[in-house]
């Protein structure tokens, strides 16, 4: 697949007025669906003040104006036709309240097609190596850089698709999402066991489950595996499946605002409460084992001086860009996949399995404890790096979370195998 060149200058922060011409584009369509969204939370609520308040709230809060504000915006692309496939740009991030400083934790490039009720998840590891304005650097540093704008301008850099949506939620947001929902249902696959970086909840037994808030934060951010970072991945992947299984399989519309309400408050993205509803009702009835693609950019670990990188294979990417752009499957091209270690930066690289102690984004002069404790196993491909970031909360960007200590059970019964 020929990569489209992407042309940096559309990014500036001065461009903005290609998204004032899309938002009057979109802004009809999003005012019918506002109000029949109003209408429809009126009938089911208490009157048309309340429920025209209640949509207000949600959209305050949904799109945090420090979050999304033009910048972002000016990088978004509209989709060509509103029923036309698009791309979503799905972040975690392990910041905490009152930090402004913090970084893209977990990275997914979305396909939605909601006319053929179908969706693709494209990992991007964390670490992978790119060059974003000019400077070397791990593809999640863009976040510390330039926010979600930056994360937006890496990922369509890398990947040569366009984006028309963000949305990003922090980890203490995500077992505020699962408890809202429930709980919710997930088929652990393998034996999880982490008693370094996690303190109450810190195994799960394989089996069908619920997984409440704490659980689900393990689920997601336990990298004790062979392959390290990649395992991790791939039980993010399922468990965004299974959140949408959840949710759309329940039909009451007034679940469905209760949901978008309480996550108002956990996830921020341009999407308003109409285009959000809207979505769910065009995806309803999709088939989640077989509509809902995942795969993970082709790529493999290295240390390039003294960091430690994943390193993708640029045209093994491409072909699988390619493939999700089309709208089909790319699991079956992932299965036989032998990644291309074969096209390496012109700088030393090193094997050797050590850990490094490294500060490498000193740029910003007021930034200098950014530090990356890597350990690196070349012959496995394991990037294993959950002993890092520690902010002083109890947190490091591996996946140590201090879940609040209780131990949750469904229906009497310890599901999270917590000691």
């Amino acid at each position: 697949m020929a990569r489209k060149q992407l042309d940096s200058s559309e990014y500036s922060r001065n461009n903005v007025e290609r998204y004032h011409k899309q938002a009057s584009r979109k802004g009809l369509r999003k005012g019918i669906l506002t109000g029949i969204l109003i209408a429809i939370a009126a009938a089911l609520a208490i009157g048309g003040i309340a429920a025209a308040s209640w949509y207000k709230s949600v959209n305050d809060r949904l799109q945090d104006q420090t979050i999304i504000d033009e910048d972002l915006r000016a990088v978004l692309s509209e989709p060509t036709a509103p029923s036309d496939p698009y791309y979503v740009l799905l972040l975690g991030t392990d910041g905490r309240a009152g930090e402004e400083d913090f970084r893209a934790d977990t990275i997914i490039l979305t396909r939605v097609d909601p006319a053929k009720k179908q969706i693709t998840m494209l990992s991007i590891p964390r670490d992978t190596h790119v060059y974003y304005k000019g400077s070397e650097m791990k593809i999640n540093a863009a976040h510390f850089y330039d926010g979600p704008a930056g994360m937006i301008t890496a990922v369509q850099d890398l990947t040569g698709v366009k984006i028309s949506h963000y949305a990003e939620v922090n980890f203490d947001g995500l077992a505020d999402i699962t408890d809202a929902l429930g709980g919710v249902w997930v088929d652990v696959d393998v034996e999880m066991y982490d008693d370094e970086n996690f303190h109450h909840i810190v195994s799960l037994e394989p089996g069908y489950q619920k997984l409440n808030g704490e659980a689900a934060l393990f689920y997601c951010r336990c990298r004790k595996f062979f392959d390290g970072d990649y395992t991790r991945m791939r039980h993010q992947r399922e468990f965004i499946k299974a959140i949408i299984k959840q949710v759309l399989d329940n039909p009451d519309p007034m679940t469905l605002f209760n949901v978008v309400d309480k996550c108002a408050s956990m996830v921020t993205t341009d999407l308003s409460a109409a285009d959000i509803v809207r979505l769910a009702s065009e995806m309803r009835g999709i088939d989640v084992d077989s509509n809902i693609y995942t795969a993970h950019a082709p790529s493999f670990a290295a240390m390039l001086g003294d960091v430690s990188y994943v390193f993708v294979s640029q045209w093994q990417l491409d072909e699988v860009v390619a493939i999700i752009d089309a709208g089909e499957d790319p699991g079956p091209y992932m299965e036989e996949l032998v990644v291309d270690t074969s096209s390496m930066p012109a700088q030393p690289v090193t094997y050797e399995e050590e850990t490094y102690d490294y500060t490498d984004y000193t740029e910003t002069t007021d930034y200098t404890d950014y530090t990356d404790y890597t350990d690196y196993t070349d012959d496995s491909g394991t990037v294993d790096d959950g002993t890092g970031y520690d902010d002083g909360s109890g947190s490091t960007d591996g996946g140590t979370v201090d879940d609040g200590g209780e131990t949750y059970t469904d229906g009497g019964e310890a599901t999270d195998a917590a000691a």
